[in-house]
């Protein structure tokens, strides 16, 4: 499972991993992102490459509740293809999100542990998205995304027996193509990501609180 994640990346790096165009939307550090907050997410437009904002649980366009979205911020790579919710957005509409980071959780004596797992080399992580436009109401058109998961590797086991699926560079440019519409393409992609490539570390328990969003997030916990 994903839940929560720090994306403090520069929009500089973002351009050049990315070969980003120029564009209005720009990031900014965040140490806490929960679902249903908004965050920018790489897409593809047909020509190009670009940032652009979106709230995190996706609402299907179809859909006359928006609190759908509070049981879309993942989505099972396995079944991602199946379900209605999803299978329009795997084939069409494919995103990553760049983040530093994300948390799980331990649980301890009834206590919930949070633990901030990142890439030992420290670099950013692209995780693998799916997309929708959505209209409100008031017919206001809001983007959303869901978060690709995969089973668990070595490390994050223990914690949980889901994790993000996390894609290589080498992979971007399929994942993003606007032009490829075959979710069976894509199945080879979702293998969980190197252990051996990952760290984790304790931090304190201030993460459990959705609205704190702080760099004291990333403090090892005081023992």
């Amino acid at each position: 499972m994903c839940g929560r994640f720090v994306t403090v990346i520069p929009y500089e790096e973002l351009k050049q991993i990315f070969d980003l165009i120029d564009s209005s939307t720009r990031t900014e550090p965040r140490y806490n992102v929960a679902p249903t907050q908004k965050i920018a997410v790489v897409w593809n437009t047909g020509e190009h490459n670009s940032l652009v904002p979106m709230k995190w649980g996706l609402i299907p366009s179809w859909s006359k509740d928006a609190a759908i979205a509070n049981h879309t911020i993942n989505a099972r790579c396995e079944t991602v293809a199946e379900k209605p919710s999803f299978r329009h957005a795997i084939k069409y509409n494919r995103c990553i999100i760049p983040i530093s980071g994300f948390y799980e959780w331990s649980h301890t004596d009834g206590k919930k542990i949070p633990h901030y797992i990142h890439l030992s080399d420290r670099s950013p992580m692209s995780l693998a998205g799916i997309w929708e436009h959505w209209k409100n109401p008031e017919g206001q058109e809001i983007k959303t995304f869901s978060i690709l998961t995969t089973t668990s590797n070595s490390l994050i086991q223990p914690l949980h027996d889901r994790m993000p699926v996390i894609l290589q560079p080498a992979d971007y440019d399929l994942w993003l193509s606007k032009n490829m519409h075959n979710p069976h393409e894509l199945v080879h992609l979702y293998q969980p990501y190197s252990a051996e490539k990952m760290s984790l570390y304790e931090v304190s328990k201030l993460v459990n609180n959705p609205r704190f969003d702080s760099p004291s997030c990333l403090a090892p916990a005081d023992f």
